[in-house]
């Protein structure tokens, strides 16, 4: 899968994709994520990419021309699936969405900065706009990574142990039961004797049976449908 975001701020997210999962993700060629200076697709010679809003107004607004050159000549190069803009008053990210996400193929993320973006790149290329909460950060760069890392999790090889996302949190509408690792006694707190008796089925009736606890006190929402 293949990700192309373009952003301002380049150097915010050199090292989100230089570690951990998502590095190993990259140099197996199951994810590929290139990131694109929006300066670059800029025409004047200051490399600017926004200007004050028309109607006055505080901030500044990152102007349509740069974006539109860079998504379209990135779009001559393959189509994508999907153009997603990054936005607080988008559709909350969750489980379903990057469960969505992940059977595509090729994807663009615009990262916004400043005040925002001109309405008239969201109207004629963006497909989807997604949020990750109900608050505003300082640009679309850390979303963008939230983003990318939520889906590539869920390709098919991506982690080692493949059953491993399927099981997580908010996969079912469930939050994830508790788990343990050794010592089995540590001071004297000791894991469940269920998880040591080698009773399979016992084990996973007794995770979802946590699992739906805690999902009863901690996101009763989940439960509502």
């Amino acid at each position: 899968m293949r990700f192309d975001i373009i952003t301002v701020l380049p150097g915010l997210l050199e090292s989100p994709f230089a570690h951990s999962i998502l590095q190993r993700a990259q140099k197996k060629g199951l994810v590929e994520v290139s990131v694109h200076n929006l300066r670059d697709y800029a025409t004047n010679k200051h490399k600017s990419v926004d200007d004050y809003p028309y109607g006055g107004g505080s901030g500044m607004v990152m102007q349509i021309e740069p974006f539109a050159n860079c998504i379209e000549s990135l779009q001559e190069q393959r189509k994508y699936d999907e153009i997603i803009f990054m936005t607080p008053d988008g559709t909350t990210l969750n489980q379903s969405v990057a469960n969505e996400l992940s059977s595509v193929q090729n994807v663009i993320i615009l990262c916004g900065h400043y005040k925002g973006i001109d309405q008239r790149i969201r109207d004629l290329y963006v497909t989807r706009e997604i949020s990750i909460g109900d608050y505003v950060l300082s640009g679309g760069e850390l979303p963008a990574a939230v983003l990318v890392d939520a889906i590539s999790r869920l390709i098919p090889g991506v982690l080692s142990d493949e059953t491993s996302a399927l099981s997580d949190s908010f996969q079912g509408d469930l939050l994830d039961a508790p788990v343990y690792s050794r010592p089995a006694d540590w001071r004297g707190h000791k894991v469940p004797d269920i998880l040591l008796s080698g009773n399979q089925a016992a084990i996973d009736n007794w995770r979802y049976e946590q699992a739906l606890e805690r999902t009863k006190k901690r996101r009763p929402d989940l439960l509502e449908d």
